[in-house]
């Protein structure tokens, strides 16, 4: 393991690390990309949620919430694309590029960051039309979270005394809610974002399936299905280590987030 010696394949007659090292980028890229469209979108939703509480964006918030964690990631990938793939014919039904696009340059193994660096715009354009179904699909149970979290520190510190001084000092809606609300109100929502990162390689692993994704959860899948010991050990592996190093750094973050932690 030290090594990152794994063996061999059964089933691709290769040894795993290369498998990992070819299958790992397309997770890695489709995980990060959910997440950072479950944050950018799932904060601003939960704090104009708490803040206009019981209006109509507050219901809407709501709902997003609770069907986020009511309905299975598959059953909305096949949704999507039975909708805006066989239906509108908007979007390709799945795979990272067709097969007759090459794909860019290598740089990290994230086509998307890849194409963009080497500036090669029509192999972007593509791979992004790809990545927007299941990024979504992915990123909507993290979202539903993330948009319920931020929404309930919310409405827990606006009822807070100092936040009651800041606006009966005169301070403007918007500098109260941004200044002082929302940063306490980040702090379960950090501990929150580490622990999707479990919620999304679990769901990477159905959505890499469905939209025949060539990650490292569909890697998974066929070793399981192929009784493949040493990629499935691997893999195993792998999914724990991105999670203990993600909530690790969200517990760094922490010392930013709260200046009264201290670690001694």
């Amino acid at each position: 393991m030290v090594r990152l010696d794994f063996g061999d394949s059964f089933a691709s007659r290769r040894a795993v690390r290369e498998d990992l090292k070819e299958y790992l980028p397309a997770t890695i890229e489709l995980g990060l990309y959910a997440m950072i469209l479950s944050t950018l979108v799932g904060i601003p939703l939960g704090v104009v949620s708490g803040v206009r509480r019981d209006s109509w964006i507050d219901h809407a918030a709501r709902f997003v919430s609770i069907t986020g964690l009511a309905l299975p990631v598959f059953w909305l990938a096949i949704m999507a694309q039975f909708v805006f793939f066989a239906k509108l014919s908007w979007l390709p039904d799945g795979e990272r590029l067709p097969f007759d696009v090459d794909p860019p340059r290598t740089v990290t193994g994230l086509y998307a960051v890849d194409a963009l660096l080497t500036g090669e715009w029509a192999v972007l354009r593509t791979a992004l039309a790809h990545l927007a179904m299941p990024v979504v699909v992915l990123a909507y149970g993290s979202l539903a979270v993330v948009t319920r979290m931020v929404r309930g520190g919310m409405l827990e510190v606006l009822n807070q005394d100092y936040v009651r001084t800041a606006r009966a000092k005169g301070l403007a809606n918007r500098r109260v809610v941004v200044g002082h609300a929302l940063k306490n109100a980040l702090l379960p929502t950090a501990t929150s974002l580490g622990l999707q990162v479990g919620l999304l390689l679990s769901g990477a692993f159905l959505v890499e399936i469905v939209f025949s994704w060539p990650g490292i959860g569909r890697y998974a899948v066929d070793a399981i299905q192929h009784v493949d010991y040493n990629a499935i050990m691997a893999t195993t592996l792998v999914i724990a280590f991105i999670f203990v190093v993600v909530n690790l750094l969200v517990d760094i973050l922490y010392l930013f987030l709260d200046p009264r932690i201290s670690f001694s």
